[in-house]
């Protein structure tokens, strides 16, 4: 760890009393959680996208972790309902949504139940009117584990784990990337974009002014006896798509994989996660950052801790649905809570 990432690290920390100053201000201010219908289907390693006011969430895993889904649905807040909708071409889990324009695209994942997992190189784009999914220009290479965004009609894809190897059929047979990449629906092809700062899987992220951000997650260490030592990281760093460079921000006070995030007036909203080492657990820790000042706060918790879980804003409401209750992938959920902002 650089020095520059330790003294980010120290104030985080030194930080900790404030943010809970900032908790009790916002139990003040009325900001709560709530529930909301649940999902159709008890699945985790989401990530949804939010179009027309509407929320998207495709493919997850179930429990046990041996399966995995095309399920494809949508939630109307208005209404407090969830719509089944065409199901993706192929089953896939940690495949990530993103919108640009009027359609959603399906990016990567892994194909396989567990330890079975086979990253992918597939984009599938969804037509909301026509409710018809279709195969998109592939990937330069097999992803899974990344987190993906629209930055106006561009869908950026960062980080997550690739093949080790062309033939790789298993969990371990995967890699960490930095790598980034853009596609441009104009040109119908993806670019290279500079490689984040750091290399992992299970971050999660969120576009806040043009940039994006992107906080957490977790890398996948190899042993000598082969096996993986999954350590969370608490870096945030942020993209600018203008100048193709990365900056390193106040990391989490608390390194979080597994986790959703959320963006909401210009600030980022997280949510759960869980931890593999140096013991296994699964966080109820929300936080909420503002890049006005560098600074982290704590937000109430999550009423149901969760890792693997979506979150979604639609007007002053951010919906935290799904995810596993325990560490691993064998205790999906279809639970849905809801953050109220309203004042916040």
């Amino acid at each position: 760890m650089q020095r520059r990432d330790i003294l980010r690290l120290a104030a985080a920390l030194t930080a900790l009393p404030l943010a809970r100053n900032a908790l009790a201000q916002a139990a003040a201010g009325g900001m709560h959680w709530t529930t909301a219908a649940p999902p159709s289907l008890a699945r985790q390693e989401l990530y949804p996208e939010v179009l027309n006011g509407r929320i998207y969430v495709a493919g997850g895993l179930l429990a046990p972790n041996t399966g995995y889904s095309a399920h494809f649905e949508s939630y109307d807040p208005a209404e407090d309902k969830w719509t089944r909708l065409a199901t993706l071409p192929e089953a896939r889990h940690h495949i990530a949504l993103a919108a640009a324009g009027d359609r959603i695209y399906g990016v990567g994942g892994f194909s396989g139940g567990f330890p079975n997992w086979r990253a992918q190189a597939s984009t599938y784009v969804y037509d909301p009117v026509a409710n018809r999914w279709s195969d998109g220009v592939p990937l330069p290479y097999p992803s899974a584990e990344g987190v993906c965004a629209a930055i106006g009609d561009r869908v950026y894809l960062v980080g997550g784990r690739t093949r080790e190897h062309e033939a790789a059929r298993h969990f371990n047979q995967h890699v960490d990337t930095a790598q980034g990449l853009v596609f441009d629906p104009a040109q119908g092809r993806w670019s290279a974009i500079a490689q984040a700062p750091t290399a992992r899987n299970s971050a999660a992220a969120a576009v806040i002014d043009g940039r994006l951000f992107v906080v957490g997650g977790r890398q996948a260490l190899k042993q000598p006896d082969g096996s993986l030592r999954q350590v969370n990281v608490a870096s945030l760093e942020v993209y600018d798509p203008q100048t193709d460079r990365w900056t390193t921000r106040a990391p989490m006070p608390q390194a979080q994989g597994g986790l959703a995030a959320a963006a909401y007036r210009g600030r980022l909203y997280v949510f759960g996660g869980e931890q593999w080492v140096p013991e296994q657990k699964v966080y109820a820790d929300a936080w909420v950052y503002d890049p006005a000042s560098d600074r982290w706060s704590m937000l109430p918790p999550l009423p149901t801790p969760r890792h693997g879980l979506g979150a979604a804003t639609v007007g002053d409401r951010i919906h935290v649905f799904g995810g596993g209750t325990r560490v691993g992938g064998d205790h999906a959920s279809a639970v849905h809570e809801v953050l109220v902002l309203a004042g916040a």
